[in-house]
């Protein structure tokens, strides 16, 4: 599994990458994860907001910080897969 934390540093930014890392240990899964922070890769995502969280190349949720149980949901597949953005319109779907 490949997750990426879309963020420019801001508080909440770095906030995600810890509950990612706690999520994944407390599931015990294998996975890679990774900081974007450049606003061009950022973009290539269709991300205007963040931090934003994409797993497997699919942008899960934007403009908000996520719960640890949220993150969960998304890495354990348990989670709708649409509506992630905050908007809720599905536009990050």
């Amino acid at each position: 599994m490949k997750i990426e934390i879309l963020g420019t540093g801001c508080p909440k930014c770095k906030k995600l990458m810890e509950l990612v890392a706690e999520a994944v240990k407390e599931l015990g899964i294998t996975a890679e994860v990774s900081k974007v922070e450049k606003i061009n890769d950022i973009m290539n995502y269709g991300v205007m907001m963040t931090p934003a969280l994409v797993v497997d190349g699919k942008v899960v949720v934007a403009g908000r910080l996520s719960s640890k149980d949220e993150i969960k949901k998304w890495l354990s597949g348990d989670a709708p897969k649409s509506g992630g953005c905050s908007c809720g319109t599905g536009c990050c779907s």
